[in-house]
């Protein structure tokens, strides 16, 4: 490629740039910081012309690895074929229809698949129904309007209005899932609007006390759980979270004993559970669904737990378009039959049920089964988790976890998790950046560096991950 081409698909680059940031306002994102001097306080501007596999390909023939799944939507690669002509076909033939008073294939096909799949547990009834939603914020608030309006059809509980959630979760940036989040950076100015929820300890084994480990501190979330439930009796509908990974709050991860008797709890009080499968679902932390890894009751067997409502969004079409799932049970559906319009379920979204996103998420599914997609991504979360490893040995590495297909690298001053790094030090920031020019996409969440990859990844392509990580790390605390 001879210099004056090179130059052209630079300035390409650049013009797509200036092009964005005259008329693009970017989501979760402190536009000042998209500063074109480039300084270091700056936040690079990443134009992408195309995508294949795990890399996104800029206007400038630059290739830089996708180490995020673009916000852990993308299963299978970025352009996977089968996806792509699925849609295509689907286009050919119906693009969309209303939902209300329509029905199409997708749908039904969908909702079946994705009911066959679901977690179970002995002596439940099966999740029985599927209500679709737009991603993932709307199918949150989809679940928390139907747990309450269930309590409400009844009748005999009108003090049933209260939901629980886990301190450091997050469910979505719509006012009722912001309610239930616990995230200050994304809560406290909305706050004044907030439904008021009732907050539970976290289980989060990052937060064990000395001699603790991860169950441990499970169970004692749990008790606390137990205590919150004792002190609002008759008043709480439904308890939310997100099992085995709070993924926003930090890639923070629990044990599954905490599923387990979080369900429990809620039979006992009378409270739905729901399971925002949401960013953990479809294999992210080695099982279909994260549910299923919770340890079985002894008296009933088995393993996993079965929650009241399950939310899925993300990567349930494979990254390729918007879609939501809430599953639910027989007995929930049947709360909202009657005569009265009023008792009904009347949230609505105009493209509930997408024929495309349908066909999406169907040939999504058809892929774990071809391709055997569970048992390789254990594989390839051996292979992570020995490159990860020696990141632990690091001076400011205060934690190095993983769930599956996920790993997060704690940062903190001298590794000490008491300690924080320096705001000021924008340790984050520095490492994203680092990354970038060494062509990966990491995006930290605060002082958190994690690896969410397509499942696509190669072992080439997990060493230079691993590799820049590590680089990413040094520069990013190189001050601290």
């Amino acid at each position: 490629m001879d210099e004056g081409h090179d130059a052209a698909m630079i300035s390409d680059a650049q013009r797509w740039r200036a092009r964005d940031l005259a008329v693009l306002w970017h989501p979760c994102t402190q536009m000042r910081e998209h500063d074109a001097d480039e300084s270091l306080a700056a936040l690079p501007l990443l134009p992408v012309a195309r995508a294949e596999g795990a890399w996104l390909v800029g206007h400038d023939g630059s290739r830089t690895l996708d180490a995020v799944s673009s916000w852990w939507t993308n299963l299978h690669g970025h352009a996977e074929p089968r996806i792509a002509e699925a849609i295509a076909r689907q286009a050919r033939t119906l693009e969309h229809v209303i939902l209300a008073g329509c029905s199409h294939p997708p749908a039904v096909e969908l909702a079946e698949r994705l009911l066959a799949l679901s977690p179970t547990q002995a002596g439940r009834a099966p999740l029985a129904k599927v209500f679709y939603a737009d991603n993932g914020s709307a199918g949150v608030e989809v679940a928390l309007k139907m747990a309450f309006h269930w309590h409400r059809n009844r009748g005999d509980e009108p003090r049933r209005t209260r939901f629980v959630a886990l301190e450091n979760g997050y469910h979505g940036e719509t006012l009722g899932a912001l309610s239930v989040g616990d995230i200050p950076l994304y809560r406290r100015t909305y706050a004044p609007l907030l439904a008021e929820a009732l907050f539970a300890p976290s289980p989060d084994a990052y937060l064990a006390r000395d001699g603790q480990d991860a169950a441990d501190c499970a169970e004692d979330a749990a008790d606390a759980l137990a205590r919150l439930f004792d002190d609002h009796p008759g008043e709480i509908c439904a308890l939310i979270l997100e099992p085995r990974v709070q993924c926003a709050g930090g890639m923070r991860m629990h044990h599954p004993v905490y599923l387990r008797r979080a369900r429990e709890l809620c039979d006992v009080h009378g409270v739905f559970l729901i399971a925002d499968e949401i960013a953990v679902g479809f294999g992210r932390t080695g099982t279909l669904f994260a549910c299923e890894q919770a340890p079985g009751d002894a008296r009933a067997g088995g393993t996993g737990i079965q929650p009241d409502f399950l939310c899925l969004s993300k990567g349930l079409t494979g990254g390729f378009l918007p879609l939501a799932a809430v599953l639910t049970t027989q007995a929930v559906y049947d709360g909202f039959l009657d005569d009265s319009r009023e008792r009904a379920f009347l949230h609505s979204h105009s493209y509930t049920g997408n024929p495309l996103a349908c066909a999406a998420a169907l040939a999504s599914l058809d892929i774990f089964d071809t391709d055997a997609v569970l048992a390789r991504n254990r594989g390839t979360a051996r292979r992570m988790a020995a490159l990860a490893a020696p990141m632990g040995d690091l001076p400011h590495v205060a934690d190095v976890r993983q769930a599956g297909m996920i790993v997060a690298f704690e940062l903190s001053r001298d590794g000490d998790r008491r300690t924080p790094l320096d705001p000021g030090l924008r340790a984050g920031l520095r490492a994203y950046r680092c990354a970038l020019e060494r062509g990966v996409l990491l995006r930290p969440l605060g002082d958190v560096l994690y690896w969410m990859p397509p499942y696509c990844i190669d072992d080439a392509e997990l060493d230079l991950l691993a590799e820049t990580t590590r680089a990413a790390i040094l520069a990013a605390t190189r001050c601290a």
